[in-house]
């Protein structure tokens, strides 16, 4: 089981793969990048659990 992530996470996760699905891959350096560029997150832990989170959704989304 893994850790559960809050609505600031999920909603912010979601906004991006909305507006720069093109710009995100799945490598969480990249996307770690991308986050603090597109994001007003100050926090270097919540920018890493919401890159995260991306690379995540980025994936399964491949294998499907």
């Amino acid at each position: 089981m893994g850790r559960i992530k809050t609505k600031l996470m999920k909603r912010y996760t979601f906004e991006l793969l909305e507006k720069h699905e093109d710009v995100l891959s799945d490598e969480f350096v990249q996307n770690k990048l991308l986050v603090e560029k597109f994001t007003d997150v100050k926090c270097k832990k919540l920018r890493n659990i919401i890159a995260g989170f991306v690379t995540k959704r980025i994936k399964n989304r491949e294998v499907l």
